[in-house]
């Protein structure tokens, strides 16, 4: 079979573990074999090529490789592996290695610096928008966001943990800002925080809390957010009147 060209510069690598692992010592596969198959599927022949390194060898790929081979673990230790350019078809293995991804992954320091500054940039954003919101827009933001403590903070307390949720998840911040169901999410919020509404069965079910009604509102549907759900409800045809009703009560208070 032909030989194939190698796709990685030449240049010194590093692997880290993924999730944070970081044991003294690590091994990770290193050769196919019948009961751990370590294949890479070869598009342009449309078969899988079994991958196994050697030290020796100048391919990773088990079908180019003779039968002198000298093989040896591959060892991530304190959770990371260097490798020098000098030693190329460890660097191709890994780059083939069906869990690269999944178990480990190529450092890339250039990438990793402008990830970073995106997100500096993103914090920025979001903590200028917190301090330039108006009062009634920031609330209700803080309501979506921190839920019914809100009600009893001051506005600067409110202001102060917007600032910082602004800072911390910068993303989550912005996409409350600049969601078109901002009120409605408020309202929402404000109907449980305010007693007009209230939760039983652990947060399963929304009751009415009103002197002339107790009845059930609705049950939750498993997995989905209570207040996403009881918001969908006030913009759905059945549900506006009762928008209507809390809009009106919220507002006089």
């Amino acid at each position: 079979m032909k030989k194939r060209k190698s796709v990685l510069e030449p240049k010194d690598r590093v692997y880290l573990l993924k999730h944070d692992k970081e044991p003294l010592a690590y091994y990770i596969s290193s050769r196919d074999t019948p009961r751990n198959r370590l294949l890479y599927y070869d598009e342009e022949n449309n078969i899988n090529r079994p991958l196994r390194y050697a030290r020796n060898a100048n391919s990773p790929f088990q079908d180019e490789q003779d039968s002198n081979v000298i093989l040896e673990p591959i060892v991530f230790e304190d959770g990371v592996l260097r490798v020098s350019k000098t030693n190329p078809v460890l660097q191709e293995f890994l780059h083939y290695h069906p869990s690269n991804g999944s178990e480990f992954y190529e450092f890339d320091n250039d990438k990793d610096a402008q990830e970073h500054v995106d997100f500096m940039y993103s914090e920025l954003d979001a903590q200028v928008a917190a301090r330039d919101l108006d009062w009634n827009t920031l609330e209700s933001v803080a309501n979506v966001l921190l839920g019914g403590r809100v009600s009893s903070m001051t506005v600067s307390e409110v202001k102060r943990d917007m600032m910082l949720y602004a800072k911390r998840y910068p993303q989550d911040f912005m996409e409350a800002v600049n969601d078109p169901s901002l009120r409605v999410n408020n309202i929402a919020s404000k109907a449980l925080s305010d007693g007009y509404l209230s939760f039983r069965n652990n947060k399963k079910e929304i009751f009415y809390n009103l002197k002339e009604n107790k009845k059930k509102l609705m049950t939750i549907p498993f997995g989905e957010d209570p207040l996403y759900t009881l918001a969908s409800y006030l913009q759905s045809n059945d549900g506006l009147e009762l928008f209507k009703f809390l809009d009106e009560k919220i507002s006089e208070n």
